[in-house]
């Protein structure tokens, strides 16, 4: 069975310690990529690059995940910043809203996961509050993940995914404020925090604030993959299309 392609941005560090090994470094959790395999893609990162690339690259995916990570830069949602706003990442923001604009355009299905959701509301005109407490984990202990319940609103694409009230893995310290123009609310918290955000219609477009790559509830990612399906990019070789090519006396005559 061909696997749909699905590509998740990446964080960009300065400085990252492996081994012996203390450099720049692209990277992502391991929890995304196993949450695509174990709902039935391939993952493939796509760490910052050129803005001007985002659509050639999504071209060749069949769905886009825009991953968490730090916090969308105000300037973006033409706010002050406030004093608990983490330090701008601009290669992140204006790559990966490259990424929503081509995806949104070509109608690849998107998912965005935390700060994703954020970038979405503010790629498509929305804002953000900058700080919220209680969402972050136990308290007073950061880089932990705390976990909160969030109900689907009935009627949503959501909710035809996730149809009951559910336990979240959650770490954010930031949500929507306004919802951009033709975005709707999917799920909340019992705060009245939006968590769940999607375009209506036949595009797939849907963000979530908590992290599922967290937990294992893989309706979510699945339905992402479903939809991929759908419209797998016929001119790429599939897994399983690139057999080893059978040689002759007189192509080996030709290599020696």
């Amino acid at each position: 069975m061909n696997r749909p392609l699905i590509g998740i941005s990446t964080y960009l560090e300065a400085s990252t310690r492996w081994g012996v090994w203390d450099l720049p470094a692209t990277l992502l959790p391991a929890g995304y990529a196993r949450l695509v395999r174990e709902s039935g893609g391939l993952a493939a990162l796509l760490p910052p690059d050129d803005p001007d690339l985002a659509a050639s690259v999504v071209a060749r995916l069949d769905a886009v995940v825009i991953a968490g990570g730090p916090d969308v830069d105000p300037v973006r949602y033409e706010a002050d910043r406030d004093p608990r706003t983490g330090p701008p990442a601009p290669e992140r923001d204006g790559w990966e809203t490259a990424l929503i604009g081509a995806a949104l355009e070509s109608g690849t299905p998107l998912l965005g996961i935390c700060r994703g959701m954020q970038l979405l509301n503010v790629a498509l005109g929305g804002t953000l509050t900058q700080h919220l407490d209680g969402h972050a984990g136990p308290q007073g202990k950061t880089g932990r993940f705390g976990s909160h319940a969030v109900a689907p609103v009935p009627g949503t694409r959501y909710a035809s995914v996730v149809p009951e009230e559910t336990t979240v893995p959650t770490y954010h310290h930031q949500c929507v404020e306004r919802l951009a123009p033709g975005l709707v609310a999917s799920a909340h918290a019992a705060d009245g925090t939006v968590e769940a955000i999607e375009l209506p219609g036949a595009r797939w477009v849907l963000g979530v604030q908590w992290h599922p790559e967290m937990g294992d509830d893989l309706r979510l990612l699945q339905a992402l993959v479903t939809a991929s399906a759908d419209r797998l990019v016929p001119s790429r070789p599939q897994a399983g299309d690139l057999a080893p090519q059978q040689t002759t006396g007189d192509d080996e005559q030709m290599r020696s």
